[in-house]
């Protein structure tokens, strides 16, 4: 798959996970007021900086895809940039959701409860595990492919954690009546994402700050290609970088003696070797094409 049908795909998938989380969120809301609930309610609350965190990916990876359809290698840049904001937004959460806890905590030390419809509160939580349950495994498909769409993935399975959570807290709060329970398991997940989050931050960070190997103008490879002899025209020319090696991509049109001398492999050749002594290429990726003017 190349780097500009994986992005397109990762765009796709993010798109799908954002419609997801929005129409459940509205759900939490409606829920929230009839279940007299400020966890549910929290937890909207939470849900609608995540979709703002799935906007920034998204925003993040149509940028991608339009550095891609120049073929540099810009789009890490701004997916690195994307998936740092996402894990900073859910880091903050986390740590949002753990004073609370700790406020809560308090509060119930003094005596303090208020009335929660645990049904509303146990059916929210159900309807939300199925939606972040899709969301999140189509986000978990794409996990591999993109950065951004990993960070995203991590938000969503917290959710879908949150969700299964919320609901046992609502069994548990029902049959024994211990408001409790709803703050420690918010204190246990926010724990887990604290964690992750902070790992989504450094991988984004070394990805932004590592300077790797520079990579020459496409413009500059496509008039070296076209100085070459035998080579009529090029398009279709990438340049990457894949573990310090630099990699280069081409489709070449041949001059119409060339194709009918059969002179491909040689054309080839002197390709490759001068794209190695002026920009240091050590591999070429090169479809040669014939030309599409009329047999003489």
């Amino acid at each position: 798959m190349t780097d500009l049908t994986t992005h397109e795909a990762s765009r796709k998938r993010l798109l799908i996970a954002l419609a997801l989380t929005c129409t459940f969120m509205v759900i939490q809301v409606i829920g929230a007021y009839f279940a007299n609930s400020l966890a549910v309610l929290a937890d909207a609350g939470h849900l609608f900086v995540h979709n703002s965190s799935l906007l920034i990916a998204l925003i993040a990876s149509t940028i991608a895809v339009k550095l891609a359809n120049s073929f540099n290698e810009g789009y890490k840049k701004a997916e690195y940039t994307g998936g740092l904001i996402n894990g900073v937004l859910y880091v903050s959460i986390a740590i949002v959701i753990l004073l609370e806890a700790t406020e809560r905590i308090e509060l119930h030390s003094q005596g303090h409860t208020h009335e929660v419809n645990t049904f509303v509160m146990s059916t929210i939580a159900g309807v939300g595990f199925l939606f972040h349950g899709v969301a999140a495994w189509v986000l978990y498909k794409g996990r591999k492919d993109s950065i951004n769409v990993y960070a995203v993935f991590l938000h969503s399975f917290f959710d879908l954690l949150s969700t299964i959570s919320t609901f046992i807290a609502g069994v548990l709060i029902h049959l024994t009546g211990w408001n409790i329970i709803d703050v420690l398991s918010s204190m246990l997940i926010s724990s887990f994402v604290l964690f992750t989050g902070f790992k989504v931050i450094k991988t984004c960070l070394s990805g932004l700050l590592d300077k790797g190997l520079s990579l020459p103008d496409v413009e500059g490879v496509e008039q070296a290609i076209i100085a070459t002899e035998h080579v009529e025209s090029v398009h279709n020319v990438t340049v990457s970088n894949s573990d310090n090696i630099l990699i280069v991509g081409a489709h070449i049109v041949l001059k119409h003696h060339c194709t009918i001398e059969m002179h491909d492999d040689a054309c080839r050749f002197q390709v490759e070797a001068r794209l190695k002594q002026l920009f240091s290429v050590e591999k070429c990726v090169l479809q040669i094409e014939s030309h599409d003017c009329p047999h003489h």
